[in-house]
């Protein structure tokens, strides 16, 4: 019997079981070792950690949460759940069962394909979904956005910190209002609907966005909105609240509407930075720490 089950080891999760591995609890972290930002170089906006790869981050907290004895990791994916607070159970893809008091869901979220020809060998090299993450290095560069609707108004707004040398390519109707297209012409916004036909590149690096009507567009980067899904069906299979964005309802520590049962990082919010990832997951290991302790007091009444 684990004190928690921890399914995935991002951020969240490995935060998590940092602080409960120094809290003396008995933990496991299942996870497959398919991380979303995989197919990035380098993780930013992590104080004292800008710059490092994703695979060098999880070395380094592994490496590091290795101190504590009473943590490990299993390289396998949860399949099923049942029980209730104080007794679940977890049954992983490779046939293992685990049993545990406590889990948390940090599994984030997975991309879906967009269907745009020539993104793959882009995404995480030159083609990014986060300004935050990765605008510094973009700066003052030519940009294509692919994006349409309010986000289309919003991203514009946010890469103007970073360039003003950008276009929108909706690829597709751009679900703009009137209002939406007079703001974004006003500032010099060109908007193209036409489908893209192809993301031209080298070696990761794109060079030109094509479109269906012939339009070729020469940028060095790109910034598109991604469509995502839950990383794992097994919040809502249990019961957990979850948004219209397949994210998990929360309070400040993490809890789920279900006892016992918490999630943290990108599962949890659309703030997909890996530093409010770990935070999450630093508030969600406290928490299950606190019900736990209080749970061994009540038990070790005279």
């Amino acid at each position: 019997m684990y004190d928690c089950i921890i399914i995935g080891g991002g951020p969240a999760g490995l935060n998590a079981a940092l602080v409960l591995g120094r809290a003396r609890k008995k933990v496991i972290v299942i996870d497959e070792g398919r991380p979303r930002n995989g197919v990035t170089r380098e993780t930013h906006g992590f104080l004292t950690r800008d710059g490092i790869s994703p695979s060098e981050f999880r070395r380094i907290a592994k490496e590091q949460i290795g101190r504590y004895p009473s943590v490990s990791f299993a390289e396998d994916a949860a399949e099923s759940i049942e029980g209730t607070d104080g007794g679940f159970q977890i049954a992983t893809t490779k046939g293992t069962i685990y049993q545990s008091r406590k889990v948390l869901f940090a599994a984030g979220k997975k991309d879906l394909p967009l269907n745009i020809s020539g993104l793959e060998p882009v995404y995480g090299k030159s083609a990014f979904v986060c300004p935050y993450c990765d605008g510094w290095e973009l700066r003052d560069q030519p940009l294509v956005l692919i994006v349409k609707g309010a986000h289309a108004l919003h991203l514009a707004k946010l890469i103007a910190g970073w360039t003003s040398q950008y276009t929108i390519c909706t690829n597709g109707p751009d679900e703009l209002t009137n209002e939406e297209r007079e703001e974004l012409s006003l500032h010099h916004v060109a908007v193209f609907d036409s489908p893209i036909r192809n993301i031209e590149s080298r070696d990761g690096q794109v060079e030109h966005v094509v479109l269906e009507d012939g339009t070729i567009i020469p940028c060095t980067g790109i910034f598109f909105g991604p469509k995502l899904a839950a990383g794992s069906s097994l919040p809502q299979a249990i019961g957990c609240m979850i948004s219209e964005l397949g994210t998990v309802i929360v309070d400040s520590t993490g809890k789920t509407n279900i006892p016992g049962i918490y999630s943290a990082g990108d599962a949890a919010t659309e703030m997909y930075q890996a530093i409010t990832a770990a935070s999450m997951g630093a508030l969600a290991g406290i928490g299950i720490n606190n019900e736990l302790a209080i749970a061994n007091w009540d038990i070790s009444k005279p």
